[in-house]
């Protein structure tokens, strides 16, 4: 997953026991364990830009996040918990009842993008949501949920605890106690081309 760009887990534990093993086995790690290992390796390999790297992503995350402001956007996985790793990406839900008001926004911010059903199960039956591809400096992917699933919390595919969502301004006071330099230096930048 490090070193290929593998991005979903049990693709990479299929390739990973073929390759070991020269055959697939139910005895694979959880995703949370292999999680836990590509951020070890992840710190290893990019200790010198890590903290850079995850302040520009949630900066990035802040700003599209203030622009979809109407579809009350929420950040979740890797930029929300600091586990950032070589290919994360930003991931955003946004609540939305009618796909093309959420298109007819993103064409006026001039946003290039690209939109997939995907399927997952729900309660033991497949529900297909919409996710959005967003072409920015880093990686951005909207998952698109119905405005009413705002209050159910899912659960995550790498530990299976509650998906914990972060708002604009949690996210804000995020950056500001977790990057206090770095934010103070943005501040100041932007005052100045102000």
């Amino acid at each position: 997953m490090y070193e290929e760009g593998v991005d979903q887990y049990l693709d990479a534990k299929r390739m990973a026991a073929k390759r070991i093993l020269g055959k697939v086995t139910k005895l694979l790690p959880s995703n949370g364990e292999i999680a836990d290992e590509l951020y070890r390796i992840s710190c290893f390999h990019q200790a010198d830009t890590h903290q850079s790297t995850l302040f520009e992503m949630r900066l990035l995350a802040l700003d599209i996040m203030d622009e979809l402001d109407p579809f009350t956007p929420r950040l979740i996985g890797s930029v929300s918990t600091g586990r950032i790793r070589k290919g994360s990406d930003i991931d955003i839900h946004v609540f939305c009842d009618y796909l093309e008001i959420l298109y007819r926004h993103l064409d006026e911010l001039g946003w290039r993008y690209e939109s997939r059903q995907i399927c997952i199960q729900r309660n033991s039956r497949p529900v297909e949501y919409t996710h959005v591809y967003l072409e920015q400096e880093y990686p951005v992917e909207l998952s698109v949920y119905p405005f009413n699933e705002i209050r159910i919390t899912g659960r995550s595919s790498t530990d299976g605890k509650p998906i914990n969502r972060i708002s604009v301004s949690q996210l804000r006071v995020m950056i500001e106690e977790e990057h206090p330099d770095e934010w103070l230096q943005y501040i100041a930048g932007n005052k100045v081309s102000m």
